[in-house]
């Protein structure tokens, strides 16, 4: 059975801000056609979590999907009804949107892994039905309303205007040629292309300034630009770092807070008043457990509590991590996104309460789906994207965001952006905050 917290969540996310649960409309979510008197609206419940048959692959939707009002649905059927005095929405868009924002599919179908031990985003209902770039769930709730209103009940719509912009930064390696062996690697390297060597020398004799890699300058930079023309109440930027890793090649270089760099680059965010979070390593990924020595690790160096985090490679082992986060203090995570396609992996463009797939109980934790990363689209291994092609696809789910009322986050890496002709990753970041400043 679904826990009654989190059916009346799902069905008041659905509705939207303007919707008062107990003020005017009743909306229900059952089968019993014995209960639909007591609702003006229900949305009929579909089977969907019945404990015979939850958390089997029998539950997973067939492709293809049916249409409701030109929008594809995972359960039920797509019309609606009036049965006496009741609105009967026969589309279970309850059970729909529960299997999108818990990730239901990633508990039933745990073979799916990639060689990080993450649920590969090619291989997801959102991709495989080809709406991984439209936030569905908040097309359910439009059509709901929309239903609701031509039936004669006042809900309205949100503004179509983008509630909240994240840039964050992930602090994966910070400098280029720093170290001895990034300096003598660009050295090497500088025999067959001597601006390289060049600019390892600067690097290394100089300040961190001066390396190729610390892009934090020009990244505030825009960020400041873009917050000042949509206001500071609907921007942030973030930046997450490292303090553990030493097990797996994944989390090299081995990150060392003590180190001049570090330092520096703390107290240029605190100088810029930049959250801080936590970029819970690789290693955590694989041993959740070690969340919270992470993250009291990087409290003691800011002498703040942390709340934020975002593990290292997307790299979750759910539902193990996401409780142990909850314990540790973690109120918001910024890292649910497949790494191999940017877009809407949770169904929706708005934060969402974590719900324990296993258990259906809803908690506190804050999702914020990761819409854009910067490899995503440029990976070979991934979308593979030209320059035209990646702004073209950032323009389109920015305007997504846009018509309906949600948040987007970014993830751009600072090495990333160094200025080189072999990636177009410096002047996209450009476009798109320009593009933005206009929402």
């Amino acid at each position: 059975m679904l826990v009654k917290q989190t059916v009346e969540y799902i069905i008041d996310f659905l509705l939207g801000a303007n919707f008062r649960r107990g003020a005017g409309v009743r909306v229900g979510y059952t089968a019993d056609f014995r209960l639909f008197e007591n609702f003006d609206v229900v949305i009929q419940d579909a089977g969907f979590f019945d404990e015979n048959s939850y958390g089997k692959a029998e539950t997973l939707p067939q492709l293809p999907l049916k249409i409701w009002e030109e929008v594809p649905i995972l359960y039920g059927e797509p019309y609606c009804e009036m049965i006496g005095n009741t609105l009967v929405v026969h589309a279970d868009i309850v059970a729909s949107t529960y299997f999108l924002i818990s990730r239901y599919e990633e508990m039933v179908r745990q073979e799916l892994r990639d060689v990080h031990g993450r649920f590969p985003g090619k291989e997801s209902l959102p991709y495989r039905a080809g709406f991984i770039d439209r936030p569905i769930v908040e097309e359910w709730g439009t059509q709901l309303r929309a239903t609701m209103r031509e039936y004669g009940m006042d809900i309205a719509d949100e503004p179509h205007q983008i509630s909240k912009v994240y840039m964050t930064h992930d602090v994966d390696q910070l400098t280029h040629f720093r170290s001895i062996r990034g300096m003598l690697g660009g050295l090497l390297r500088g025999i067959k292309r001597p601006k390289e060597g060049q600019k390892a020398m600067r690097s290394f004799l100089g300040r961190v300034t001066d390396d190729p890699w610390y892009t934090f300058p020009f990244l505030f930079k825009m960020n400041n630009f873009l917050k000042s023309k949509i206001t500071a109440k609907r921007f942030e930027t973030i930046v997450f770092v490292r303090t553990y890793g030493h097990r797996y090649p994944e989390d090299k270089p081995f990150p060392n807070l003590q180190h001049p760099d570090f330092k520096y680059l703390i107290r240029y965010c605190k100088r810029k008043a930049i959250t801080i979070g936590l970029h819970a390593s690789y290693e955590c990924g694989i041993e959740p457990a070690l969340i919270h020595a992470e993250k009291t690790k990087l409290e003691k160096l800011m002498h703040h509590a942390i709340r934020f985090n975002r593990n290292h490679f997307v790299n979750y082992r759910e539902p193990h991590d996401m409780m142990l986060m909850i314990d540790a203090g973690i109120t918001d995570d910024f890292g649910i996104g497949y790494a191999d396609i940017a877009g809407f992996r949770l169904g929706t463009c708005r934060p969402v309460c974590y719900i324990n797939p296993q258990t259906k109980k809803l908690y506190d934790l804050k999702l914020h789906a990761l819409t854009i990363m910067d490899r995503t689209l440029s990976d070979k291994r991934y979308m593979y994207m030209n320059a035209h092609d990646a702004y073209q696809y950032c323009e389109q789910l920015i305007n997504s965001v846009e018509r309906y009322h949600g948040e987007i986050v970014f993830l751009w890496h600072n090495n990333l952006l160094e200025k080189t002709p072999n990636s177009y990753h410096r002047e996209l970041y450009v476009d798109v905050i320009k593009y933005l400043s206009a929402k």
